[in-house]
This record gives C-alpha cells, structure tokens and sequence, in this order.
C-alpha cells in the first residue's frame, strides 16, 4: 500500500505549517488523501509535496490565495505565464505606489522637497484648431472619460487628417470627488477653421511651461504633486498664468508600462 504522511510530516516536508494545511483544505487548495472518520487525523500522499512546495513558494510572493489556486489548478505549460502576469501586475501596483509615498512625503512635509520631484521646461505652442468635448464630472469618472471621449474625437477628426498634435485635457475647474470642473478634452486638427460640423475653436498660440510625467505618476492623487511643481515653478519665476492648466497626452497609453512617459502637465504662461 502506498504511504499515508500525517499531517505533521507533511507540513514539516512542504514548508507549510499546520495552520496553513488547514486553511488550504478549507479553501479546496490543498485536500487531504485520506481523513480518518472517528478521529479526523488527516493523511497526504507523497506526491502530494510538490503542489504543496509550490503553494508555499507562491504564498512567499504574497500572491492571494485566489491567484495561488488559479495557477495550481492550471496546466504546466500556462503556469509561468500565470506568474509572469501577475508579476507585472504587482511590479505596477509597486510603481504606482512609491510615486503616491511621495507625493504624501510632499504633502505632510508642508511642501518641502516638490521642485526636486520634476524638471520643469518650457515650449512654445503654435495656433491650432481644436475639435473640443466639456464635461463636468468628478474624479472617479474622469478616466473613462478621458479615454471614451479621445474616441469620439478622433472618428470626428478622420475627414481632417487626423490628429495634428497631441490631445489635450484642459481643466476649468477643479476635479476631485467633490468638484466637477468642468474639464475639456482638445484635440488638434489641420484646419485653416473650424469646421461648422462638430464642437470646435481656434486656439490662440502660447508659451507653456511644463513637466514630463510617467505613467504611474499620472495616476491621481500623486498628479497633483505635478500641478502644484508648475504652479509653483510659475510663481517664484515671476510669471503669470494665462489660462486653465492641461495634461497632454503624448503616447499610447493603453500599450505603455508604468516606467514609459505618456503625459504633460503644462501651463500656459506669460
């Protein structure tokens, strides 16, 4: 008959300690060969150790039991690519944080440190028709709206040619969970007018001043860190603001990493 292992050796042998077995049980992880009726001692198979070392080694990586039991369950030759995508996921999440860790070091320190977070640089931005789309709409909708409405505008600007330059949000109001803006999604055409057919203006020629973000340093709140940099940047140059602040969007954002710079946070200046 093939050998049973108690519930002590197995653990021992797995790297799993007993508590652990029997919450693993209990989630359909890791079930036991053999439960004895009258006692309820618990036996495994020996060949039952390799899923339970992996588990212990996937546990390691403080991976949820959820995703634990997905790779289990799956094929040999899917289990890597499992790992290798939640890895990512936890790599982004990972990078996404350290910018809100300091863009809250800012914030609880009254402000100290914020000009050494961002290179602030300045351009000069010729006349442009814009195709244009308002919304007022607090923060937790923003995104979406951001990605939809880009859609919209660039069916719209397909007899045009196209994009000319990179859409931009401009904000004339403050978005928060409390405040709605508006904000408006630009975006530039090669047009000599405005086309009468859809939602649009001239926008006059400018200097910005600006600074190059990462994608995980758009995410809000740490954005904010990114607009007070510019406004503060503005001030002590003795500048003044001409009109709303923007976020101008350069690059793909669907297929580009946390590390990859997608965006501008830019003012307009005099």
């Amino acid at each position: 008959m093939e050998r049973l292992l108690g519930t002590g050796e197995f653990a021992r042998r797995s790297r799993l300690s007993v508590k652990a077995l029997r919450l693993y049980e209990r989630q359909g992880l890791l079930r036991p060969a053999w439960v004895d009726g009258a006692n309820g001692y618990r036996r495994y198979r020996e060949d039952q150790l390799t899923g339970a070392r992996l588990v212990a080694l996937l546990r390691r990586l403080d991976m949820p039991l959820v995703e634990v039991a997905r790779i289990v369950a799956a094929p040999g030759t899917e289990r890597a690519d499992l790992l290798a995508g939640y890895w990512t996921r936890v790599e982004e999440r990972i990078t996404v944080q350290r910018g809100l860790a300091a863009h809250l070091r800012v914030v609880l320190s009254g402000g100290e440190g914020l000009m050494d977070m961002y290179r602030v640089e300045q351009r000069e931005v010729p006349e442009r028709v814009v195709l244009t789309e308002q919304r007022h709409l607090l923060q937790p909708e923003l995104e979406d709206w951001i990605l939809t409405a880009r859609e919209r505008l660039a069916k719209a600007a397909e007899p045009h040619g196209g994009a000319a330059a990179p859409h931009y949000v401009k904000y004339h109001g403050e978005v928060n969970e409390d405040s709605n803006g508006p904000a408006e999604m630009c975006y530039p055409i090669d047009a000599a007018s405005p086309p009468a057919e859809f939602a649009s203006r001239v926008e006059p020629a400018h200097t910005e001043v600006y600074v190059r973000l990462r994608k995980a340093q758009v995410v809000y709140p740490q954005i904010l860190s990114a607009f007070d940099a510019v406004a503060r940047w503005t001030e002590e140059n003795g500048r003044s603001i001409t009109d709303a602040p923007r976020e101008v969007y350069f690059a793909d954002w669907a297929t580009s990493g946390p590390d990859d710079e997608v965006c501008d946070v830019a003012f307009p200046v005099a």
